[in-house]
């Protein structure tokens, strides 16, 4: 398999993304763990078995010694793409957009990771935050409603791609497990509000219409997903996090 540089659609310190011949080409470098390349080729099989219409997998192989995925390519932009070129259809783009979570969410997973026991592994994992604060963390998330939802874990407009005919498809499922859809929802959120709070504001008032959910509901999550989110020890979005945390008060 040929993979050329003018065919590279993303780069991270982790992967690089191609498009090919036969289809999306994610190639992890050397030193990602083997089993989570593993594991997102499951979970992406997993989610296609609930019957969400999503990019299949097709391959999971090694290139130039490096493993790497090869999963069907969508031809079409992305919503991000959509909402930036069109800021004057943001509210349309984002009614669409939670519609297509709220499908996913419609989903049952039941073979899929936890979503609760991988936020308590991370908090409790946490170097940055004194026991204290992860005890407090570790027994407001234990309060919380254990559900089976589909939950994508990193849904936000640059993983969803808009086809020509104008159908929406999610992509990206390294993250996935089965959870409650307002951990979900609060993911979402923190995603937006890191870059646009305006369009994070949108997203919650239209996602707890649609859904019937209670803002307050959804906002009971943020402290938790923020903290669990500090374990990716990105230094960028450490104090952007530490204020989703700081701000809540623990009941």
């Amino acid at each position: 398999m040929k993979l050329e540089k003018k065919n590279l659609i993303v780069e991270r310190p982790y992967k690089s993304v191609y498009k090919t011949e036969e289809g999306v080409v994610k190639i992890f470098v050397t030193d990602h763990p083997k089993s989570a390349v593993f594991n997102e080729a499951l979970n992406t099989v997993k989610v296609e078995e609930t019957g969400l219409d999503i990019p299949k997998l097709k391959e999971v192989t090694q290139i130039n010694g490096e493993w790497a995925l090869v999963i069907e390519n969508r031809e079409g932009k992305t919503l991000e793409e959509m909402m930036k070129i069109d800021r004057a259809n943001l509210e349309k783009y984002m009614s669409d957009f939670v519609d297509l979570q709220l499908k996913v969410q419609s989903k049952t997973a039941e073979t899929l990771p936890k979503l609760k026991d991988k936020l308590a592994n991370k908090i409790r994992n946490l170097k940055v935050l004194d026991a204290t604060e992860r005890y407090e963390l570790l027994t407001r998330l234990e309060s919380m409603p254990r559900h089976t939802k589909l939950c994508h874990g990193d849904f936000n407009p640059s993983n969803v791609i808009v086809e020509k005919n104008g159908k929406m498809t999610v992509i990206d499922w390294a993250h996935a497990s089965q959870g409650n859809a307002s951990a979900d929802a609060a993911m979402t959120y923190l995603l937006f509000a890191l870059h646009d709070q305006e369009s994070a504001d949108l997203y919650l008032k239209l996602f707890c219409k649609k859904s019937d959910t209670a803002r307050q509901y959804v906002e009971q999550w943020l402290p938790i997903v923020a903290a669990a989110e500090l374990e990716k020890d990105i230094r960028l979005e450490k104090d952007f996090l530490m204020k989703w945390i700081d701000v809540m008060e623990y009941e």
